[in-house]
């Protein structure tokens, strides 16, 4: 329910914004008709783009951590093996 009224509230902000930056809305139905579905689709999609440039961030960081784990293990056993 909450992601249909997401859609919905996305029309209508693109709509409002049409009214507010070109004046009235009987000039063109058809170009404001895209632009009310295109902001529908906006806002039915950015969740999933968002969700997946979150989940890359973090795995660039967990294999970052992973990476300078085993540095530091490796450096760790170069200086305990060459003592011996």
């Amino acid at each position: 329910m909450q992601r249909l009224i997401g859609i919905v509230l996305g029309a209508v902000v693109a709509y409002l914004l049409l009214i507010v930056l070109l004046g009235s809305a009987g000039d063109a139905p058809r170009d404001y008709a895209i632009a009310i579905v295109v902001g529908a689709i906006v806002a039915a999609v950015w969740p999933w783009i968002v969700a997946f440039y979150i989940g890359r961030r973090i795995k660039e960081r967990r294999d970052e951590e992973v990476q300078r784990e085993v540095e530091r293990q490796l450096a760790e056993e170069r200086k305990g093996g060459g003592g011996g």
